[in-house]
């Protein structure tokens, strides 16, 4: 079992140099699958407004609103897992992208 472990924390300690990277893809990856759930919120919440209003909100929330989501969270998101052993952040790296895959395929957006 010792052996197991050591194998996973030695391919954990392999990750932990991309780990702003890997950070930065999770975070894109989980607002790729929201992105339409938000935009049809803001759609609702906006409809009857102005053309000028509503062309304002989708450049804020799409391009500063995201992009500082992705900016602001990945280096939380990367300092928590820097903090876990290299075995377990290995596991959740890896469960992370399978579970927003397959979440992405049950959406049909693969």
């Amino acid at each position: 079992m010792n052996h197991i472990i050591s194998f996973f924390n030695t391919m954990g300690s392999y990750l932990t140099p991309y780990l702003a990277d890997i950070s930065i893809a999770m975070i894109a990856c989980a607002l790729v699958m929201l992105g339409s759930d938000i935009n049809r919120a803001v759609r609702a919440f906006l409809s009857g407004k102005h053309f000028l209003i509503r062309t304002g909100a989708f450049i804020g929330i799409n391009a500063f609103g995201y992009g500082l989501l992705i900016v602001k969270a990945s280096p939380i998101l990367s300092s928590a897992l820097r903090s876990i052993q290299p075995a377990f952040m290995l596991a959740i790296v890896f469960s992370t992208f399978i579970i927003i895959g397959a979440w992405a395929q049950k959406n049909r957006q693969v």
